[in-house]
């Protein structure tokens, strides 16, 4: 059975964690330590008014963090209530889900690997993609089953991602591929072998998070077969 959206944002949640979580009222508030929006953003546990919104914000700058809002399926009062309070919408984000099998096909060979802990050269890979010390914090955080996903074209460094396991639900996050192997299947190939890693380790489903502007990723995760289960976005001051 497929995933539905609950499934997956807790999927997203357990395989990309925050640094901490805690509880201020009606809020679930996080401290990301520089691990991006997923990990530093609040959610709303049960219905909120405009008169709960300055908890969270003063347990959001107390962290040194900016008041920013997750709106998931469901929310769409908080989404009003927040855009009356002058919040805009920030990085909308897609959500792809479908079973492992389909996906978990061989690669070419020596193309991509399944490692654990990260060799330096994906880390500068990451890193010139954006992907900071903050990021790389959260997956070494991230409980096992997890692994990274090295991809290799014409015998030099080509990609890298990262892939973790939550109730046989696997999610790839952080998928990377250097300018010069950029279409050349490296993605999908990444993609295939985190499939691979993943099935061997007890997963059914493979899914994975792409912010809704990314025409190319969600092209690469339609063409893969994988389906778009639900989307969410932020809301931030500007």
């Amino acid at each position: 059975m497929m995933p539905d959206a609950a499934k997956l944002y807790e999927v997203t949640e357990a395989t990309w964690p925050p640094a901490a979580r805690k509880t201020v009222g009606p809020w679930i508030i996080r401290d990301g330590q520089g691990g991006g929006k997923r990990v530093s953003s609040a959610t709303a546990r049960q219905p909120v008014a405009a008169e709960h919104l300055p908890a969270a914000q003063s347990a959001m700058q107390s962290m040194n963090q900016t008041p920013l809002f997750m709106i998931r399926a469901g929310d769409d009062a908080l989404d009003q209530m927040l855009a009356d309070q002058g919040y805009t919408i920030v990085d909308p984000v897609n959500i792809f889900a479908g079973p492992i099998a389909d996906l978990a096909q061989p690669t070419p060979r020596t193309s991509t690997f399944a490692i654990w802990e990260p060799l330096a050269i994906q880390l500068d890979i990451w890193a010139a993609g954006g992907i900071g010390p903050g990021r790389i914090n959260v997956m070494r955080r991230a409980p096992s089953p997890k692994t990274s996903i090295f991809g290799r074209a014409d015998n030099r460094p080509a990609g890298t991602a990262f892939c973790a396991i939550h109730e046989n639900i696997a999610m790839v996050h952080a998928l990377e591929v250097h300018p010069r192997s950029r279409r050349q299947n490296m993605g999908r190939y990444m993609m295939q072998q985190a499939a691979i890693w993943a099935q061997e380790n007890g997963a059914t489903h493979m899914s994975v998070v792409c912010r809704q502007n990314n025409t190319g990723a969600n092209a690469l995760y339609t063409s893969l077969g994988l389906t778009l289960v639900e989307q969410y976005h932020y809301r931030q001051k500007a």
